[in-house]
């Protein structure tokens, strides 16, 4: 079976077709799903598809990209990540691919979201882009090793994967690692442990091959698995089960 660790079901292209979605899961063998929320206007639709399924999970953030939204306090944080099916602060983190200026705001925002997963107890979904040294230098001084995580979407070098892997941190791949210009990401995926490997897909963006260029869904993570399998020459069930079994781990699902 496998596990999509990072998805959005709560967006419109793929919320609109929520039936399908879970039944074409079920039919990939892909038995659960993190929904991740982005901001804190949309998250009450993010909690209600986790409660009204027994497989679906939530976490709750502000994502770097999200300029001109409700800025996060710990305290609010705090109370919305009380709640059983919410099992993740994020995505958070920083991005500087998007944005140019002063994103001092950014840094401060994703402090503050560290500083709430070490209150609650639980882990970090942290996107990077054209950041990580700030990322990881803010993930140090924060302290955020003490709850740990999960580098989502991981599109960085083997050097970073492996400063992120000393402060406690898992290494997740989407669809990007089945592109053939992915030579830096399946590098990577050739070197984490395998106690330390998440797969995703980030649906509805980043579809695997074969469907690149479609809109994405999390029963198209069984691809992203096949790649993982292929590169690091083992089976297909061997990285199904390890991948899961991380996934249960970090995020204490049960």
């Amino acid at each position: 079976m496998f596990v999509d660790s990072h998805c959005h079901l709560d967006f419109p292209d793929l919320a609109s077709s929520l039936d399908e979605l879970l039944v074409n899961m079920q039919i990939s063998q892909v038995t659960h799903a993190l929904c991740v929320g982005v901001n804190l206007e949309n998250f009450p639709r993010v909690l209600a598809l986790a409660e009204s399924h027994s497989n679906l999970f939530a976490s709750v953030g502000v994502h770097p990209d999200y300029e001109d939204t409700a800025e996060p306090a710990v305290e609010q944080l705090l109370k919305l990540a009380d709640h059983a099916k919410v099992v993740a602060l994020g995505e958070t983190g920083l991005d500087y691919f998007r944005l140019k200026g002063d994103l001092e705001w950014q840094r401060e925002r994703f402090r503050r979201h560290i500083r709430a997963a070490r209150r609650c107890g639980k882990p970090l979904i942290i996107h990077t882009r054209a950041a990580a040294e700030d990322t990881l230098r803010i993930m140090e001084e924060e302290g955020a090793a003490s709850v740990g995580g999960v580098m989502h979407c991981f599109t960085e070098s083997w050097e970073i994967a492996r400063r992120a892997l000393d402060l406690n941190f898992y290494i997740s791949f989407s669809g990007i690692v089945t592109f053939k210009n992915a030579a830096i990401i399946k590098e990577v995926a050739k070197k984490v442990p395998a106690d330390r490997m998440l797969i995703e897909t980030d649906s509805p963006y980043l579809a695997p091959v074969p469907h690149r260029g479609e809109t994405n869904q999390p029963a198209f993570v069984r691809h992203v698995a096949e790649e993982i399998a292929r590169l690091r020459e083992t089976t297909l069930a061997e990285i199904a089960a390890v991948t899961t079994n991380n996934f249960f781990n970090l995020f204490k699902v049960v």
